[in-house]
């Protein structure tokens, strides 16, 4: 399984962000995470600096939002729904964006399932359950 570094992750995202702004032709990969950092101006800055982006911290201490771990479970859900994996997460994603009105808002409803799934099996000390995701994306609909 490809485990990146933090590193590797954020230069991903920075020289994606830069083959984008420079019209250079992008990998199917790349297609995806660009298109949701258009959705995000807020992260452009960063996204431009790739050094002061592999270098800086972020922490909830802080208030601040990770923009690169925000970007990166877009990109894991963009990633579960096209393979409907686990199964059932792309009715959920439809349902959810039809409700919501937002295929954006529906993947950030989503984050907060993902992230409190993750947070729970690091604390357990387990492999992530798809079940348990499944079940808290479910209770969204």
């Amino acid at each position: 399984m490809f485990n990146p570094t933090r590193e590797e992750v954020r230069r991903f995202f920075c020289d994606t962000w830069k083959k984008k702004t420079e019209d250079q032709i992008l990998t199917p990969m790349e297609m995806i995470a660009s298109d949701w950092m258009v959705e995000h101006p807020e992260y452009h800055a960063v996204l431009a600096d790739p050094e002061g982006a592999v270098a800086q911290d972020y922490t909830p201490e802080r208030g601040e939002t990770n923009p690169f771990l925000h970007l990166s479970m877009h990109l894991s859900i963009s990633e579960q729904i096209s393979i409907d994996q686990p199964p059932g997460i792309k009715e959920v994603f439809e349902n959810l964006t039809k409700k919501l009105g937002s295929k954006h808002e529906a993947q950030h409803a989503m984050m907060e399932c993902l992230g409190q799934v993750m947070w729970e099996a690091q604390r357990e000390g387990q492999p992530l359950s798809p079940e348990k995701y499944l079940e808290a994306l479910k209770k969204l609909n």
